[in-house]
């Protein structure tokens, strides 16, 4: 089954083909053009469509619409915009100065009535009706980071972050903004994948507001039989599939130590530890002589490699512990060099050999050096995925140790699955050596939501040392109040019980040996026992239609049905779901993305092998991002 990313990526080519459907000839010879675009529909196509894949749809120049732009009389321009007030008058002004030959003007969600008027006149004002070739709402109101994973936005999500709703002073009509911009773009999410869910979401928070409102605009679109998104587009995909995806929405607030857990795969930690947005990682590359110079320093090299779904290495090891990562590395150079061997070896064999043997016909020896300069392209690309796996995995191995990660991650993990501590917390905390203030805090806050009860003296013995620390004590102000407010207190283990933790490994085999790119001397490495985070388990019972006290509680929305339900009359179905997309309002993570994937892997070896999870979230956030969230409204309280 093709998967968002692959739709997604469908309906932007269709949209760059002019909106005609692709063909052999439109492929082999596009009409050249140029792409107009806004931040949001830059960040869109970012992720999806490198600069070689544009220029082979015919795209010679991309701009942002509100950039300086010269007259490109003769060359058609498409443009993929918000349908906002700010982007429809730029748009006319470009009618104005007659700057394209046409216009194929395409909204990332659907333009209001009164903006699509104000295109029109201006249109007939300035005599450009003939050249808007077409106006077109694409639904694509969402980035696709990868087959199983979207976010809402990039720009601008500030707008809609976990700290924007739970602000002291929020307004109701700004709530009422941030709902409607998670719906329109939930909304195109189903439009994209040609199919109305079933929803499921907890009562009483913004995720069941969430869910009343995209039920109520599916709803209204059903209804209007001749206009259906819905209608062709599951039939044209094929997809006359009687089992339909199940939607649910839920609250960040359900969980709020996951956010804040020192991770250990290297996506998560990626992510956690460098600048990784979009798909990009940026950071700097440590020389060698940093460590040996005291004087001035020369300016550190910033490196930045994309990390997608074309980067096999990259999609193999992502979701694996790091020093699995940083053996896998290791053992690629390892191969790689002995690729570069055997072709240095062929090569001076060549050399020796005479003319008459050469002349006679083709060697052995010639045949292994043909085959082994055929590859050398698929050669010299591997040694570079080598080297920038390299880099980032050194880039990583720097901070673990700077910041003794690793211990952090055991501590945690050992919170969360309700284990023993090998030694105190004080200890860690008080320890100066031991990572950032930010990284003591974020340990002590997991400790306080999952750890037995703290009493107020004991609170305020660890306030006390953390802001010793160096630690702006603002965030425990919020986590107290939200911690009172929470039921988490009284849920017996929202983290799956004793069965995941860490197993330690006395050492790295393999990057112990002499020679090795990683010196893990003093980092810990562990086998990480799987267990279910709390939106895995969530996901699961609901998924697999198991009772359980928490999601029997859950409201119900079926779109096609005449009227919403409560939860006495909520249909049992009897098989379980196949296709689930899982929401979190106020922001996700890396770690629960991984915990769904792994969820998803142990269901496949026991036989699911055609379930399909995929996560989506208002934001996707580090964190020190949500930390730094948190912080702002403990200040405000």
């Amino acid at each position: 089954m093709a998967s968002l990313r692959d739709k997604q990526i469908a309906s932007l080519k269709r949209m760059l083909n002019l909106n005609a459907p692709l063909s052999k000839s439109s492929l082999n010879e596009p009409t050249w053009k140029a792409l107009v675009y806004d931040r949001f529909g830059q960040d869109i196509i970012s992720p999806l469509l490198s600069v070689r894949e544009l220029r082979d749809m015919g795209v010679t120049l991309h701009l942002l619409l509100h950039s300086d732009r010269g007259t490109l009389s003769d060359v058609p321009a498409v443009y993929f915009v918000m349908p906002s007030e700010e982007n429809v008058s730029r748009i006319c002004q470009d009618f104005q100065n007659q700057l394209y030959e046409s216009y194929y003007i395409n909204f990332i969600s659907a333009v209001s009535r009164q903006r699509l008027e104000d295109l029109a006149s201006t249109a007939l004002q300035f005599n450009v009706v003939s050249q808007v070739s077409k106006v077109f709402d694409q639904y694509l109101n969402f980035i696709s980071l990868e087959d199983k994973i979207f976010t809402v936005r990039h720009q601008n999500r500030n707008a809609i972050s976990y700290y924007a709703m739970n602000k002291a002073d929020v307004k109701d009509i700004e709530i009422e903004a941030i709902m409607d911009t998670i719906v329109d773009s939930l909304f195109s999410v189903f439009v994209t994948f040609g199919a109305v869910p079933i929803i499921r979401s907890p009562r009483g928070n913004a995720a069941e507001m969430v869910a009343e409102k995209l039920d109520k605009k599916l709803r209204e679109n059903l209804r209007d039989a001749r206009n259906s998104l819905f209608t062709t587009d599951s039939m044209q995909s094929g997809q006359l599939s009687f089992q339909r995806p199940l939607l649910v929405v839920l609250d960040r607030n359900m969980d709020l130590a996951t956010p804040l857990h020192h991770t250990w795969t290297y996506q998560a930690l990626a992510h956690d530890v460098l600048d990784f947005q979009l798909n990009r990682v940026v950071f700097e590359e440590k020389s060698p002589q940093d460590s040996q110079q005291s004087g001035a320093r020369p300016k550190p090299k910033v490196k930045s490699y994309d990390l997608g779904p074309s980067d096999k290495f990259w999609m193999n090891q992502k979701g694996n512990p790091f020093p699995e990562v940083a053996e896998a590395v290791q053992s690629e150079l390892e191969s790689y060099r002995a690729s570069e061997e055997e072709v240095k070896r062929l090569k001076s064999a060549m050399g020796l050999e005479g003319e008459e043997e050469a002349a006679s016909g083709m060697s052995d020896t010639t045949a292994k050096l043909t085959s082994a300069m055929s590859s050398l392209p698929e050669l010299l690309e591997k040694k570079r995925l080598i080297d920038s796996h390299t880099n980032l995995a050194t880039s990583l191995l720097d901070k673990i140790k700077a910041r003794k990660l690793d211990v952090y991650f055991e501590v945690e993990e050992r919170l969360m699955t309700k284990m023993s501590l090998d030694k105190p917390l004080m200890d860690i905390i008080s320890d100066v050596d031991a990572g950032t203030p930010e990284d003591k805090m974020r340990m002590f806050i997991i400790f306080y939501i999952l750890g037995q009860q703290v009493t107020d003296p004991e609170f305020d013995q660890y306030s006390l040392a953390l802001e010793a620390a160096g630690c702006d004590l603002s965030p425990l102000t919020y986590i107290k109040r939200w911690r009172a407010y929470s039921k988490m207190s009284v849920m017996p283990n929202p983290y799956g019980g004793g069965g995941g933790g860490t197993k330690r490994i006395g050492m790295f085999s393999k990057l112990m040996s002499t020679g090795s790119q990683f010196v893990m001397e003093g980092v810990k490495n562990f086998v990480v026992k799987k267990h279910n985070l709390p939106i895995t388990r969530i996901v699961d019972a609901l998924m697999e239609m198991k009772s359980d006290q928490e999601t029997d509680e859950y409201r119900y929305f079926d779109p096609k049905m005449l009227r919403v339900l409560d939860s006495s009359s909520i249909p049992r179905n009897k098989n379980p779901y196949q296709e689930v997309v899982v929401f979190v309002v106020g922001g996700g993570n890396y770690i629960e993305y991984q915990n769904l994937m792994d969820y998803l892997k142990t269901k496949a070896t026991a036989g699911g092998n055609n379930k399909m999870i995929c996560y989506g979230c208002s934001e996707i956030f580090n964190a020190d991002q949500f930390l730094s969230q948190i912080c702002q409204l403990g200040k405000e309280i």
